[in-house]
């Protein structure tokens, strides 16, 4: 992977929600499968902070919140991450994604305030022409960090290193990242508000959460890929 940017993902909240497969395959491109755990797709919200983006060779970097809402799916047998939405609080930075990787992002309104372990983070999406979308949640972790045991749950939805999207004439593209495996921590997180499946033409899941933190990982990203 010829590396285009390098970044600093931190502080992530790692909710999921178990969902049945026709919701999510009814919402997925062309060309690609949903991916499952247990027979389940799987919804995940996930705050945290980007920290350090430089392109290649950049010797300054930019930093921002996102806040976004995915699921696992298949192309060719080879998995990775689907974004339904990617809100942040930068505009440039929401203006160079769209157009360098053609991912769902939307300029956001956020804050994030710490107290000891213990995050809350608020958003509300403040894109022209996009379904709205107000979020609010406080997390802690709980236990030491570890890396996700082979073949667990944890792994399932953490370890990707691909993600696919569409363009407006749905043709299919991916890139590839790379990473260090995640340290997880267990967590309790508290949701005041959380519009991101309204917004994206979900029900609220009313199965039980899987919650994770992570104190973050240093990643690098390739250019986009017809596929």
């Amino acid at each position: 992977m010829r590396r285009l940017l390098s970044m600093k993902w931190r502080n992530v909240l790692f909710a999921h929600w178990p969902v049945p497969v026709e919701w999510v395959a009814e919402s997925l491109p062309e060309g690609l499968s949903v991916d499952t755990y247990d027979g389940a797709a799987w919804l995940g919200v996930v705050p945290f902070e980007m920290t350090d983006i430089r392109p290649r060779g950049s010797p300054v970097g930019v930093s921002f919140n996102e806040l976004n809402l995915r699921t696992y799916v298949t192309c060719d047998g080879r998995p990775g991450v689907y974004f339904y939405n990617l809100d942040a609080d930068d505009r440039i930075g929401v203006s160079v994604a769209r157009s360098l990787f053609r991912l769902p992002y939307y300029r956001a309104r956020m804050t994030v305030h710490r107290d000891g372990s213990r995050t809350r983070f608020q958003s509300v999406r403040t894109h022209a022409d996009a379904p709205p979308a107000s979020f609010r949640a406080t997390y802690e972790p709980t236990g030491l960090p570890e890396p996700p045991r082979s073949d667990s749950l944890a792994e399932f939805l953490t370890e990707r290193y691909r993600f696919y999207v569409a363009d407006d004439r749905d043709r299919l593209y991916y890139a590839d990242i790379a990473h260090p495996r995640w340290d997880l921590q267990p967590a309790t997180v508290e949701f005041e508000r959380n519009d991101l499946f309204a917004a994206s033409g979900f029900d609220d899941p009313d199965s039980e959460r899987v919650v994770h933190f992570s104190p973050g990982v240093d990643v690098t990203a390739g250019r986009l890929h017809r596929q």
